[in-house]
């Protein structure tokens, strides 16, 4: 038995991935570490597949300098500005994606965190949501305290999305104007609301693999098992505009990789996928099991129709899992 099936077959009997042997990992040939960690997430996971869909509620000159957004006002980007989307469009979106088959819909805004009027506002438009359609909500509305948490929750949100985006040494290279620790504590506040969270990072920040490994780490400790990937898309206009892509192979490296230390865990394809040429088919042979469709927040996606399509194709059956 090779060391890359000792692993596997450790971590299959119930054994955590330490960070060393996470290194050790990342360093061994994707043919021997893909099918390895496919095997990891059928044990785990099954072929529960889940796909969620987002919308951008509230758009553009956002305080933050994170430097791969194009919604940041730090950035020079051709971006729509508009303030908290009104009920009437966010129920008929959230239907459009029900009726195709989407089991969640996210509502993602711009800014550092909404403000009360607008967490009110927000949760009037999920009560709608939750009465009209049977699709499940999650919330991406920034650094919110923990008592505007459970108002979402009474609302009829189930997950809070907040990434991480990288590792704690890194994040000050992608942004100043908010802290790691600010995002952690965000993430406790929504858990001690009841909420399920939702937190992982993106790919390409000029980050190591030993970053990489970092944050899921910390997502780990955090209990956190719904982690999307990212690849950075470099805009025109934003501080990463001349970043290098990642590869295919980089891409499914880190999935398997990240499936060894979070075995349980729903690891979703995000933004970037549609960059790479098989739209994230190889990923989903290493791991991951998760995928947000349809458009991202600020450049095009993947079809949901094309996706269930791939789902099918894979033997994937559409759930929400880890809900």
């Amino acid at each position: 038995m090779n060391r890359i099936q000792h692993y596997k077959e450790n971590v299959i009997n119930g054994a955590s991935i330490t960070k060393d042997e996470a290194m050790l990992i990342a360093g061994a040939p994707l043919e021997e570490i893909c099918p390895a960690a496919n095997e990891i997430r059928k044990h785990f996971c099954g072929n529960n597949f889940d796909i969620c869909a987002i919308i951008n509620g509230k758009g553009g000159r956002c305080s933050e300098n994170c430097k791969y957004c194009a919604q940041s006002a730090f950035s020079i980007t051709k971006i729509d500005e508009y303030s908290l989307l009104d009920t009437e469009t966010l129920v008929k979106q959230a239907q459009y994606n029900a009726e195709r088959g989407v089991l969640r819909y996210s509502i993602v805004t711009s800014a550092k965190k909404l403000s009360e009027q607008e967490v009110n506002q927000a949760c009037e438009s999920i009560r709608a949501i939750r009465n009209e359609t049977g699709i499940a909500v999650c919330a991406s509305f920034g650094l919110l305290a923990e008592e505007q948490f459970k108002k979402l929750k009474e609302a009829g949100v189930s997950r809070v999305h907040n990434n991480l985006e990288t590792s704690r040494r890194n994040f000050p290279n992608v942004c100043t104007t908010h802290s790691y620790d600010e995002k952690i504590e965000t993430i406790k506040a929504a858990q001690r609301a009841g909420l399920n969270v939702c937190s992982g990072g993106i790919m390409g920040l000029g980050e190591t693999m030993e970053d990489r490994i970092d944050m899921v780490l910390t997502i780990r400790e955090l209990g956190i098992r719904s982690i999307p990937v990212n690849m950075l898309n470099p805009i025109p206009g934003t501080p990463y505009e001349n970043v290098k892509k990642l590869t295919n192979e980089d891409m499914c490296r880190i999935v398997a990789v990240f499936r060894f230390l979070v075995p349980n865990a729903s690891i979703r394809l995000a933004g970037g996928r549609g960059l790479l040429p098989d739209k994230g088919l190889k990923c989903f042979q290493s791991g991951a099991n998760a995928a947000i469709s349809g458009d991202m927040l600020t450049t095009s996606g993947i079809s949901i129709e094309q996706d269930l399509k791939l789902l099918k194709e894979l033997g994937y059956k559409a759930a929400l899992w880890n809900e």
